[in-house]
């Protein structure tokens, strides 16, 4: 997934009247205003009232469901026939303007802070994960090189303590 691809994507969504929050590897990237790495998909945080929309404005484009096991209705992925992929994160935003993530009673949310983020894409502002957040939700799962290398360039920029979490990587150095 190409920054044009990426930028191509932001502005037809913005078109159609469709908030987004760019998150992941490309959230990342547009908070720390360049691209570091390669990417293979989009992540993007949606609110449900547009999923509508984003399936329809996608499926004209060649996009497609992919079936996986472990889609839900509130994460799934749309693949290009060219190979792009989106993987789409669903939250039902609350009163408090935080974002639900999945059934409520799981307790998983996006705290309304964490939707506060902008960045640069190729000179481009964009809306994204705020960078605190973006370092705490690098966490929960099991950590590649890639998270630590996100997660030390926004600590780094931002100002934040490294994770205890990532302590193993810098042993590896």
């Amino acid at each position: 997934m190409t920054s044009l691809d990426v930028l191509n994507f932001y502005r037809t969504m913005s078109e159609i009247g469709v908030d987004v929050w760019i998150d992941g590897g490309w959230g990342v990237d547009a908070l720390l205003g360049k691209q570091t790495r390669p990417h293979k998909d989009l992540d993007i945080t949606i609110p449900q009232r547009y999923v509508a929309s984003l399936r329809e404005a996608l499926l004209t484009r060649g996009y497609r469901e992919v079936r996986l096991e472990d889609a839900r209705p509130w994460n799934f992925v749309l693949r290009h026939e060219s190979g792009r992929e989106i993987d789409v994160h669903v939250v039902v935003l609350d009163e408090n303007g935080n974002g639900v993530y999945g059934p409520p009673e799981k307790g998983e949310m996006y705290p309304a802070a964490s939707l506060t983020g902008t960045g640069i894409i190729d000179g481009q502002t964009v809306r994204c994960i705020s960078p605190e957040w973006a370092v705490k939700f690098h966490s929960g799962y099991e950590l590649k090189e890639k998270d630590f290398c996100d997660v030390s360039a926004l600590c780094s920029k931002f100002g934040f303590g490294l994770p205890a979490t990532y302590d193993r990587f810098i042993g590896e150095k």
